[in-house]
């Protein structure tokens, strides 16, 4: 896995032009741009905080929330059954490739790493039960929904359902519920709502540099994004599940494992350009990573605690 070093600079810098392309668990609002100029690198201080981990056999159980056509509901599903070590694909770099790097947190804290991720249930609620604009209580209800069994049950709401928040400070979240310890995602599609804030590079930015969209490699502006987003919070998930894990910064506003790597996907990337991704010859679809099925995704950095580095795919 090919590795840089991206400074602190860059990153409030490009948090600031793009806005929340990539958020964590509470969205994090920066109030100032530092001049671009400024290019002296700094490693981030991430920090272990004590807290577990996931481990054991962790099924990820799917909320479809809204209309969802089958052939997107099959994008998320493929990518969840890429993430397993046992669905190594070839040609590499692969999904199971870039979930692999979780290990070097589990090495960091002296634990063997016994993480296995499998796609549990799908449950749908093509019917809205809860209406079309949603208060984070109705987003934990959604998700409490899934199996209770060692979980990260994920809510997927599709375009025309609004939640609080969506768009205007965030495109998903995780979090958990205190009680059953129930760690849960939930991802918006932005395709009509905001792709310029939640599914960029396939959508213009609203801020910043305007360079051409790349094209999204499943055919689907909001469900592409969908998957940048729910890799983001699966790497959060995971490595800071209770709010005491692996995080950078402030508890209320922590950068996580993907999060705190935001709009760098290859090498060479800075603000308003993703990097340097292989494009598919016959689509010409950018990505970085192949999955299961012949999918291929886009997924972001993710940081490397060893080397207080953004570590890429390509």
């Amino acid at each position: 896995m090919a590795s840089f070093a991206t400074s602190n600079v860059v990153v409030l810098y490009f948090v600031v032009l793009v806005s929340w392309i990539h958020f964590n668990a509470e969205a994090r609002r920066l109030g100032g741009s530092v001049p671009e100029s400024d290019q002296t690198q700094q490693p981030l201080l991430f920090q272990y905080h004590n807290g577990p981990l996931l481990t054991g056999n962790i099924s990820v159980n799917l909320i479809w929330y809204g209309n969802f056509k089958p052939s997107q509901r099959a994008i998320v599903s493929d990518f969840i059954n890429s993430l397993a070590s046992s669905k190594l694909v070839s040609p590499q770099p692969s999904v199971a490739t870039w979930w692999k790097a979780m290990d070097k947190y589990y090495h960091l804290t002296n634990k063997s790493s016994s993480l296995v991720i499998s796609l549990g249930s799908q449950i749908l609620d093509e019917s809205y039960s809860l209406g079309k604009s949603l208060t984070n209580e109705q987003i934990l209800q959604l998700a409490s929904k899934g199996s209770q069994r060692n979980p990260i049950n994920v809510v997927l709401t599709s375009a025309d359902v609004a939640v609080e928040g969506f768009c205007s400070s965030r495109c998903g979240t995780h979090g958990s519920d205190s009680g059953s310890k129930l760690a849960y995602i939930w991802v918006g599609n932005s395709e009509t709502q905001c792709p310029g804030h939640c599914a960029w590079p396939f959508h213009q930015p609203i801020y910043g540099p305007q360079n051409p969209p790349l094209v999204a490699p499943n055919n689907d502006v909001g469900l592409d994004g969908m998957v940048i987003n729910l890799a983001t919070l699966l790497a959060g998930t995971v490595t800071n599940p209770f709010g005491n894990g692996y995080y950078q910064g402030p508890k209320e506003a922590p950068m996580e494992a993907a999060s705190a790597c935001p709009g760098i996907y290859g090498k060479g990337a800075y603000p308003g350009y993703a990097g340097d991704l292989p494009v598919d010859a016959t689509t010409g679809a950018s990505y970085n990573a192949h999955g299961v099925n012949g999918r291929k995704y886009l997924l972001p950095a993710l940081f490397d605690p060893s080397t207080s580095t953004c570590a890429t795919l390509a």
